[in-house]
Parts: C-alpha cells; sequence; structure tokens
C-alpha cells in the first residue's frame, strides 16, 4: 500500500495517464471522482461541479461561487471558477480554456455520470472533441488505498461496529424494526455521524429473507431472525457492515443456516491475500453454501469495493478474473435467504495487507441468541 497520498500527487499521477493516452483535457464531475482528486466533497444538486485537467496545464475546478471556500479550505490550490446561480459556467470554462492557449481534440469523461445535455455543452465549448472513457482509470487509482485512506477507513468501521452493538442492545420483544433503527442512528449522530453510507436495515424474522428489505413497523417477535446492515460515512469515507442475530428460541434450521453463511464466509476471508483470484473468493463462499442445499438462495455476488462510495470497483462475483493487491478495501457478505423462514449475511469490510488480510469491522459473528 502507499504512504501519503497528496493532492498534487493524484493530479500528477491522473497527468501521466493523459499524457500516455494522448488525451489532451480531462473533465470530471462525479461528486466522488472530484473529492478523490480535490479533496473538496460537494453535492451541488442542479449545479454545475467539475475538474478540468489538461495533458500539460494546471487544472482548474468549477462550482457554485458559494462553495469557493470551501474548496479552498479543502487544499485545492489551483485555479477556481465559482459561479453564481444567474450566471454560466460553462462560458466561463470557455474562457479559463481559451487563456490556457490549448487545442483540445480529445476529452476524457465519466461516460456514466456526464448527462447527455452536460456532454452537449461541453462538445461546444470544446469545439467538438472526441469523447472517452476516464471512468476505468478512476476506478484503479482508487482501488488501492493510501495510508491516510487505510485510517479513516478503519474509524469508519469502527462506529459501523458501534452501530450494531447499539441496535443488538435495544431489541426487546414488540419493539418494531424502525424503533430500533432509529436508536441506532441517534446514538451515532451523538457521535458526530451526519450521514449513513446508505439506508440503515433492522429487519426482523421472514422480512430478513429479502436482502435489499425495508424496515418498518413490524414488531419483533421470538424465533425472528434480526438483521442489521448498516454503514457511515466518516471524513468521506464509507464503512458497511452485516450482522445478523436470532431473537429468542431458534430453530435447528435456523442453526444450519446461520452457520453456513458463517462457514462461507470466513473460508472466503481466508483466502483473501496479495495474488488471490477475486472470482475465486466468490466460488469459495458459493460452493460452500450450494454444497449445504441453499445455493438457489444466494442470489447475489460475495461483495463490493468500499471506499468513497458504498459500492465502487472492483465487484466480487465469480467472473472477475482481477488479483487481489495490498490496500485494496472491500466486503465479504454471503448471504443465504429462504421465504418464510428468514434470511442470513454476515459482512465484513477487508484490507489486503502484505501478510494477507485485516478485518476492519470486528463485532463478534459467532450466531447470538438474544434472550
Amino acid at each position: 500500500m502507499k504512504g501519503f497520498v497528496s493532492l498534487h500527487t493524484r493530479i500528477q499521477q491522473y497527468t501521466k495517464w493523459l499524457n500516455d493516452k494522448n488525451i489532451d483535457f480531462s473533465f470530471i464531475t462525479s461528486t466522488p471522482n472530484v473529492f478523490y482528486l480535490s479533496k473538496f466533497y460537494s453535492n451541488p444538486h442542479e449545479r454545475l461541479l467539475g475538474i478540468g485537467i489538461f495533458a500539460n496545464e494546471e487544472p482548474f475546478l468549477v462550482c457554485p461561487k458559494m462553495e469557493v471556500g470551501q474548496a479552498r479550505a479543502a487544499g485545492w490550490d489551483f485555479e477556481i471558477i465559482g459561479y453564481s446561480d444567474t450566471e454560466n459556467p460553462w462560458q466561463f470554462m470557455q474562457e479559463s480554456i481559451q487563456k490556457r492557449n490549448v487545442t483540445v481534440n480529445s476529452c476524457a469523461i465519466e461516460s456514466s455520470h456526464l448527462t447527455y445535455e452536460r456532454s452537449e455543452q461541453l462538445r461546444h465549448i470544446l469545439g467538438g472533441a472526441t469523447f472517452i472513457s476516464a471512468e476505468e482509470k478512476l476506478h484503479y487509482m482508487r482501488m488501492v488505498k493510501d495510508d491516510q485512506e487505510i485510517s479513516i477507513l478503519r474509524e469508519a468501521a469502527k462506529l459501523a461496529d458501534f452501530g450494531v452493538e447499539v441496535g443488538v442492545s435495544a431489541l426487546a420483544s414488540g419493539k418494531t424494526e424502525m424503533e430500533v433503527l432509529a436508536q441506532i442512528e441517534f446514538e451515532l449522530k451523538k457521535k458526530g455521524i451526519r450521514e449513513m453510507s446508505f439506508s440503515t436495515m433492522v429487519l426482523y424474522g421472514e422480512k430478513s429473507a429479502d436482502p435489499h428489505g425495508n424496515p418498518g413497523l413490524k414488531k419483533l417477535a421470538n424465533g425472528d431472525f434480526v438483521l442489521f446492515d448498516l454503514g457511515v460515512v466518516l471524513d468521506g469515507y464509507c464503512s458497511d457492515i452485516t450482522r445478523t442475530v436470532a431473537y429468542g428460541d431458534v430453530s435447528d434450521k435456523q442453526k444450519e443456516i446461520y452457520n453456513t453463511v458463517l462457514k462461507a464466509e470466513v473460508s472466503a476471508l481466508e483466502a483473501c491475500k496479495i495474488g488471490t483470484r477475486i472470482g475465486d473468493l466468490d466460488k469459495i463462499a458459493r460452493g460452500i453454501i450450494t454444497e449445504a442445499g441453499y445455493g438457489e438462495y444466494f442470489p447475489h455476488r460475495l461483495g463490493h469495493g468500499l471506499g468513497i462510495d458504498v459500492h465502487e470497483f472492483p465487484s466480487m462475483n465469480e467472473t472477475n478474473n482481477d488479483l487481489l493487491q495490498e490496500g485494496m478495501t472491500f466486503t465479504i457478505e454471503p448471504g443465504i435467504y429462504v421465504p418464510s423462514v428468514g434470511g442470513v449475511r454476515i459482512e465484513d469490510d477487508v484490507l489486503i495487507t502484505k501478510d494477507g488480510y485485516e478485518s476492519l469491522t470486528q463485532f463478534p459473528k459467532e450466531l447470538q441468541i438474544i434472550k
């Protein structure tokens, strides 16, 4: 893994790629990638946000005028194009490009993010440049974390552990899913967390058999599985943990399902080391679940990359031929979801180290039966 990587180093790495590919200019517009390249986090809603990076000139950042101070405070020391709600930022961008006296024949963009309308605006101010996708390069840059990123992710994982601890402690007969969810988020807000990585899940009983279920007013009853899936955003980085516990009496079927998922998760974790093919991790976990007779009840991939986005590159599925590298962070989260019985998912945040792996999330995984 890398040590501390400065804003300027990331810009230089990206500029080198532009030169290697003979690309004149790049305009990056998604909030996560702008944050990665500038350390300035902004959710501008319908307003334009972006970084213009040249092969051989200094970059610029365009953002609403009311956020210019925040961009400077984040450490961006290149040109900032600030604009009010009554001004046209594209005109200002065109002037900024023209003053650099460069010809832009090719431009790298995030093809899955830049809208058609904005691509037409960009093409117009560039004079009809050819567009090239920048996403694969940015995916691979973000995939390997530096020491500062890892430090933040460790702290975010600890807060996720805390969230599950609060949720388990809050369980009581008759209490609704939303009541427990509210207690989790309230306690996290008291620790300074303003935003969750995604909508927190607390699912009881048969609802836990829906991998992306919606918490509601269902009341906790004896014999229910309780599935917690949550994460926090800390300094721009996400955590993501899932734990499943049982409330009251537990059937042999429930124990079998739980222990099968636990075996699959631990086995996949033990294979996490530099050089392992990502797809093989999925195959290890899926093979254990299939052999136990539950293959059809494991409908999703094994996990996903984790960082600025809660779901980012790489996809931890059986077709992925990429190899694990030191500094990669991702989730391992096998599950079994049996209709009318319930579901179990166990998820950890994982860091690849020179010696193997580190589990950033550490809340206990053995089956807990809450009385």
